[in-house]
């Protein structure tokens, strides 16, 4: 089998976090490590006031559709609470009201 029937596409959703003020992000991309250096170079308008960012959080479909739909839900109110019980340890209750961006 070749290598490249091994390799597969993966589309990501991720959760960021602003190291200066706490604030997160959700965000979807192809190419993870490429898309945090853009965020964190201020590439990105909507996050560019509060670099430098880290990665919080990510979740890797083989399906396009599907990790678009999965942003739009953590995007949601339900899914904003969702993200907040999953990683309730790693943000402090300080952190937990920030708000979402998009």
């Amino acid at each position: 089998m070749p290598s490249s029937e091994l390799s597969a596409m993966f589309y990501y959703v991720y959760l960021l976090r602003s190291t200066i003020n706490g604030n997160l992000y959700v965000g979807f991309t192809h190419d993870l490590k490429k898309r945090l250096t853009v965020h964190n170079k201020g590439l990105n308008r909507s996050t560019k006031p509060y670099i430098p960012w880290e990665l919080l959080y990510y979740e890797a479909h083989l399906n396009e559709d599907d990790a678009r739909r999965r942003e739009h839900y953590l995007k949601s109110s339900a899914g904003k609470r969702a993200l907040r019980r999953m990683l309730r340890e790693q943000l402090s209750t300080d952190l937990i009201l920030q708000k979402v961006y998009y």
